[in-house]
């Protein structure tokens, strides 16, 4: 196989004219090219010349011949195949039970539930097509399920999102085409499998984890909603079991399950139980995060800048990201930026309000919004205590709420700079899914953040003309950009209790959807390495 690199075609070109490019690029006959596939493909859109940017893997015949004569534009290449491991010997005790139904704990359960271990997977919230009817009367009648909301239930905080798909994270073993692969399985387009920057939305998420649910029942696991774990049985420096309260349930609800295997993939928003792990002594150790604001731009300024005036039809909506460095050193940056998409009311307990951005597939909403935020430090919370970064977030959040009576409180760039409440909004609409209301956002903060929000912000403006615009709309507070703690772990992936093991955004080990899949992959197999099958010791 042959792998072609910057092989570039203009925007508006066909299949027939990529197959040409590759023929040309190579230099061979049509009849010497068995086959190709994308590996991946980006939009460049510098200096307004739209290309997109191809990497191709092409299958040729007389490979060596061809190899020799081509520049290092053509080189040989092995895919990395991802391998599951074998299973151990050692019989489980009960079936494994996953906390959480986000990426981390769908694709955990779903890679044990394919191997023969029959997962239990407990959710607190509802299932995606209920989550989202619950989640939509809160937007219009503030009535908060505390249980199942933007950040909990079926698909996780992840589901109310872009839905974006990229990740940082180095990937020898192929976990990352594998999630791909398995998001393209149950549903998704098979173009994320190569766009630079794929993405999903929240409309074709719903049914996405929906899916992956099934198949895991299919395959012998089980997925109950409803079921808060609200403790661990310990015993011998090991997990024994976990308690659980089972708001269906006719009777008082209360539920043990009896286990030796419990994955922690319970979300960055988890706080009553971070306070439960505290409360057993549970390994954990605070680290930083980022606060701050969404920012409301027309998606239509964002396109022209990125693709010039006369852009051709048919190109996706702008993306940004962007960065600076204020003068007290801080970090400002943009953070989940969301091309045509919703400001959203993200909260998940009483008299708090935290906001969030979403987008659907489409990505056709009149703004594009981002959360612009400042990066926190152990040092700027009040206290040593582990969950110190937690109570920051409350902090903040009740200060929104209290500030906003409810209501998402909002504001434009301009009145935030004079520090004054916000009384008509200029030309920019909000686009804001929940009710809100003109407010002064920046009495949230602290006033070194406030600050650093305004400098930062204002920084921006040579690198995209407009970006602080009098008229730019901005919200608070996004304050669950991740998670405000780590749950320790070592090489097996287990914490200091054997059988225990701390997975995803929320523990402290992933930041986004693929991410966060990619570490459930690594926790079944951490189980599956040292376990035998459920259905082998049954």
């Amino acid at each position: 196989m042959l792998r072609i690199r910057q092989l570039k075609l203009p925007v508006q070109h066909t299949e027939q004219d990529l197959k040409n490019k590759i023929i040309k690029t190579l230099r061979i006959r049509e009849t010497d090219l068995i086959r190709f596939e994308i590996v991946k493909r980006s939009l460049d859109a510098r200096r307004k010349r739209l290309e997109y940017v191809y990497m191709i893997d092409a299958e040729v015949k007389r490979e060596q011949i061809i190899l020799r004569r081509n520049s290092d534009q053509v080189s040989k290449t092995v895919r990395v195949l991802y391998q599951f491991p074998r299973s151990g010997k050692e019989k489980l005790s009960g079936r494994p039970v996953i906390i959480g139904t986000g990426p981390a704990g769908l694709f955990c359960g779903l890679m044990l539930a394919r191997a023969g271990y029959a997962p239990i997977l407990l959710e607190r919230g509802q299932c995606a097509k209920e989550r989202v009817r619950t989640v939509e009367k809160f937007w219009k009648l503030g009535v908060l399920d505390v249980q199942s909301n933007v950040q909990f239930g079926e698909g996780g905080a992840g589901t109310f999102s872009d839905g974006k798909l990229n990740t940082l994270v180095k990937d020898p073993a192929g976990r990352n085409q594998k999630v791909l692969k398995l998001f393209v399985e149950a549903g998704a387009p098979e173009e994320i499998l190569y766009e630079k920057n794929p993405h999903l939305g929240t409309d074709m998420l719903v049914g996405i984890v929906s899916h992956i649910r099934e198949e895991i029942k299919r395959l012998g696991g089980e997925v109950r909603f409803g079921c808060q774990v609200t403790d661990l049985k310990l015993e011998a420096g090991g997990v024994r079991g976990v308690f659980y309260r089972d708001r269906n349930a006719a009777d008082s609800g209360v539920g043990f399950l009896e286990t030796g295997q419990v994955v922690l993939a319970i979300g960055h928003s988890a706080r009553d139980t971070f306070h439960m792990l505290k409360s057993h002594q549970i390994p954990m150790q605070t680290k930083a995060f980022a606060v701050g604001v969404r920012i409301e731009h027309p998606q239509e300024m964002m396109n022209q800048n990125q693709y010039g005036r006369d852009y051709p039809a048919g190109l996706p909506a702008a993306a940004y990201k962007v960065t600076r460095k204020t003068g007290s050193g801080r970090g400002v940056y943009s953070f989940c930026m969301c091309p045509g998409g919703y400001v959203v009311n993200a909260s998940s307990e009483n008299h708090a309000l935290a906001v969030n951005g979403m987008s659907y597939h489409l990505r056709d909403g009149h703004n594009a919004n981002s959360a612009m935020v400042v990066t926190v430090t152990p040092e700027d919370y009040e206290g040593t205590d582990v969950l110190a970064g937690v109570e920051f977030q409350r902090k903040l959040e009740r200060a929104a709420y209290s500030l906003g009576g409810g209501k998402i409180p909002v504001q434009t760039f301009e009145d935030f700079c004079q520090d004054i409440p916000s009384r008509v909004l200029g030309e920019i609409e909000p686009c804001i899914k929940g009710r809100y209301i003109l407010s002064n956002v920046r009495e949230i903060f602290p006033q070194e953040l406030s600050m650093a929000l305004e400098e930062g912000i204002k920084g921006c403006e040579a690198l995209i003309p407009g970006f602080a615009g009098n008229d730019v709309v901005l919200s608070g507070v996004e304050s669950r950009t991740s998670s405000p703690v780590r749950i320790v772990r070592n090489e097996m992936f287990e914490s200091r209790i054997a059988g225990l093991y701390p997975c995803g955004e929320g523990a402290g080990y992933a930041g986004g959807i693929t991410s966060a899949a990619m570490d459930g992959l690594k926790i079944a197999e951490a189980i599956a390495k040292k376990y035998a099958p459920w259905y082998d010791n049954s």
